[in-house]
C-alpha cells in the first residue's frame, strides 16, 4: 500500500531520480534536482509523494497555484507501479487541496500521443482548450503537439 504525504525541497533528488525513471524516453530532457528544490521551495509551488511501504517514493504530482489558477507542472508514477490507480490518487489529491484553496480552475499541458495520460485527465474533469504545435521534442527528429487541459473547480 501507498502512502501520500506532501513533497519538500528536501525530496528533490529522490523526485529526479523518479523522474528519470517515469519519463525514461531517450528525448526526454530530465529535470535535475535543482530544478524540483526550486520549484519546491517557491511560495506558490507544491506537490505530493506516493511513497511504497518501503518509504522509497512510486509517484509524484507538483503544481503551482496562481491566484485562482492551478496548474499540474508535471506527474510521474515509476513504471513498476503504474497501472494501479496512483496517479489518479495523485491527481484527485491536487484537485481537493485547490478546490479548499479557492482555486477556481486547474490546467496542464500532456503530449497528445500520451493516450494514458489523457485518459486519467479527461476522467478527472479536464477537457482540450488549447494546443501547442510541435511542443514535444521526440526521437528521430519527431515533434508532437501540446494539449492544453483545464477543469473547473467550482
Amino acid at each position: 500500500m501507498t502512502t501520500l504525504r506532501p513533497a519538500v525541497a528536501d525530496d528533490a533528488g529522490a523526485l529526479a531520480a523518479l523522474y528519470r525513471a517515469a519519463f525514461a524516453e531517450p528525448w526526454e530532457r530530465a529535470w535535475s534536482a535543482g530544478e524540483f528544490a526550486a520549484l519546491l521551495s517557491a511560495r506558490a509551488c507544491g506537490g505530493s509523494i506516493a511513497a511504497a511501504a518501503d518509504g522509497a517514493p512510486a509517484g509524484f504530482i507538483v503544481w503551482r497555484v496562481a491566484a485562482d489558477e492551478a496548474e499540474i507542472i508535471t506527474l510521474g508514477v515509476a513504471p513498476a507501479s503504474r497501472r494501479a490507480g496512483l496517479a489518479r490518487r495523485l491527481v484527485t489529491v491536487a484537485l481537493e487541496s485547490w478546490r479548499r484553496a479557492g482555486a477556481a480552475a486547474a490546467f496542464l499541458e500532456v503530449a497528445a500521443d500520451n493516450a494514458a495520460a489523457l485518459a486519467l485527465y479527461r476522467s478527472a474533469g479536464f477537457a482540450t482548450v488549447g494546443r501547442r504545435t510541435g511542443y514535444y521534442a521526440r526521437g528521430g527528429g519527431t515533434r508532437v503537439d501540446a494539449l492544453v487541459l483545464r477543469a473547473p473547480l467550482a
